[in-house]
Parts: structure tokens; C-alpha cells; sequence
């Protein structure tokens, strides 16, 4: 699928991963921007590269500016205030809200997370059918983030049955790129010497993947949708660690990154990218090169190689 001349609504367009998705699809389709847009900052930067901004708030349910029947809705907005009946609201009921109002989209791509996994101490790999669980109780700035996703997960699945609208669910592992991410907010803290937390049994291990995969990967996300919604995993081919990510970020900036292990840290998390080769296709950027793209974007300041 070739997404050209469409109407495509993109939520949490203002934030890391829905941004560079917004701006990259603006260049060949009409890409209409709902959010609050308290930072006039972002809603500059958005409106620049041809994106309509509208305002909007899913979990209050004022959407009067978010069209009726767009082409196609991109889910990217998450709440993570901490409160659990906000981020429930504003999550779950909030992408509700917003199916029914969209309901004559031809399909749906809600971005759920792979920290939606039961953690079973080992990191997986993690298939679409393996049991979900509060992967992040542990995290004292994250603890409502896998039960919201859950519950989101939830309210996208009925919303896909009710409107008969055609629905993908991808649990996207750790994105990065040159709008951030784990590994550069890793970078950031390392300057004013705040250590990055690692479970105590052994590496911490992920898929990151790039932004660019990400935006690659669009397509054939809606193309993929169906009612039953399809659930898929969404990272990158390598498996890696924050020890030997963050070895190489020191390599690459001269900054050391301290990590301390603790009992707060978030568990390794590794997808099962079987059914999504089958669906949706490989990630094609490396790590390696993704993260120096990332560092010259950010951090070109620190460049020392």
C-alpha cells in the first residue's frame, strides 16, 4: 500500500514516535494533527512541514475538529500522568471515543507496547499470544503504563468489533532516532550524572527500533488490519542490551553512562518478530547506525569518532 493523497488523522502527533510519522506521511497526504497542544513550540514545528493541527482531547471526548471520515486513524498518544483514572480515561476511553467518531476510516493502527507482556524473568522472546501482565508495577515513574496499554488494547479490540472497522495493534518495542528516545534520554541523564537502572539478573535486552522502520512500516500496518483487530509485534531485527548500547554511546561521546542495578528497573522485553516478518516485513536500519544517526542529531556536540 502506497499511502498517497489520503486523509489521515494522527494522534499523539507532538511526541516522539507520532511526530516523525506525522510529518514523514504530510509530504504526499492531507495528515490532520489532533491533540491539546499546550506547546505552541510543537504545533509550529508540525504546521511547518504541512501538517493541520486540530484541537483536540481524546479522554474528554472533545473532538468536534477531528473529521468523521478520514482516510485512516493513527493511534500514537499515551497518558502517562501517574493517575490511574486519568490515564485509564484518557488511554482506554479516549481511543474508544475517537473510534466512533472515525468509524467510517477504512482502518485503524492503534500503537500499543510490548510492555503489555507478563515478565517471566527470562525477557522472552514474547509471541503476540504470550500472557500479559504488569511488566512495569516496578517502575515508580511508569507504574500505570502497562495496565493502561492493556486496557487501551482492550477498548481498540471491542471498538474494531462494534464499527466493523478494520483494526491493527502493534506492540512497539523501544523506538529511537533523531527525535529521541530510551538511549538518548539514557545520554541526557549521564551528562548531569543521574544512572540509568538494570535489572539485577543479567543484561536488560530489547529490539530497538528506528524511526525510520517505523515510518516504513505504516502501510503495510493498515494494509495488515482486520476485524478481529490484528495483533502484531513491532521492533527492530537485533536483540540488544542497555550494557552494550550504552557501551557504545560512550564509545561514540566520550560521556560515560553509569548503571546501577535496582529493584525499580524495567525487565527485559524481547518480541517475537515471526508474525511480523510474515505481515508486515524487517526493519532495516541497524542499531549501530541508528544510533550514531540519532547522536549526530541530538548530540553532535559530544561526537568524538
Amino acid at each position: 500500500m502506497a499511502l498517497r493523497g489520503e486523509t489521515i488523522v494522527v494522534t499523539g502527533a507532538t511526541g516522539q514516535v507520532g511526530l516523525p510519522v506525522a510529518i514523514a506521511l504530510a509530504a504526499d497526504n492531507e495528515v490532520i494533527a489532533a491533540a491539546r497542544f499546550s506547546s505552541p513550540a510543537a504545533r509550529e514545528r508540525l504546521e511547518a512541514a504541512g501538517v493541520r493541527c486540530v484541537v483536540a482531547d481524546l479522554g474528554a471526548g472533545q473532538l468536534d475538529e477531528v473529521p468523521t471520515d478520514p482516510s485512516f486513524v493513527l493511534n500514537f498518544a499515551v497518558a502517562k500522568s501517574n493517575d490511574w483514572d486519568l490515564d485509564l480515561r484518557d488511554n482506554a476511553e479516549g481511543i474508544g471515543l475517537l473510534m466512533a467518531r472515525c468509524r467510517g476510516a477504512r482502518a485503524v493502527l492503534h500503537c500499543s507496547t510490548t510492555g503489555v507482556y507478563e515478565d517471566t524473568g527470562g525477557g522472552g522472546p514474547y509471541a503476540e499470544d504470550a500472557p500479559l501482565g504488569d511488566n512495569h508495577r516496578v517502575s515508580p515513574f511508569l507504574p500505570t503504563y502497562s495496565i493502561s496499554k492493556i486496557a487501551t488494547e482492550a477498548a481498540v479490540r471491542l471498538s474494531a468489533r462494534l464499527w466493523d472497522l478494520p483494526t491493527t495493534i502493534a506492540r512497539l518495542n523501544v523506538p529511537y532516532g533523531d527525535n529521541g528516545g530510551w538511549p538518548s534520554i539514557m545520554l541526557a541523564l549521564a551528562q548531569a550524572g543521574i544512572p540509568t537502572e538494570v535489572p539485577a539478573a543479567g543484561p536488560a535486552i530489547y529490539n530497538p527500533i528506528h524511526e525510520d522502520d517505523i515510518v516504513a512500516m505504516v502501510p503495510r500496518m493498515l494494509e495488515v488490519a482486520d476485524v478481529p483487530a490484528t495483533i502484531v509485534n513491532w521492533g527492530g531485527e537485533e536483540v540488544v542490551s542497555v550494557q552494550e548500547w550504552s557501551a557504545y554511546l560512550t564509545e561514540l561521546t566520550g560521556v560515560a553512562i553509569p548503571l546501577v542495578e535496582g529493584p525499580s528497573a524495567i525487565p527485559s522485553v524481547v518480541a517475537d518478530l515471526t508474525r511480523a516478518h510474515e505481515l508486515v516485513g524487517r526493519a532495516e536500519v541497524g542499531w549501530r547506525d541508528g544510533f550514531r544517526r540519532m547522536v549526530e542529531a541530538r548530540h553532535a556536540d559530544l561526537l568524538s569518532s
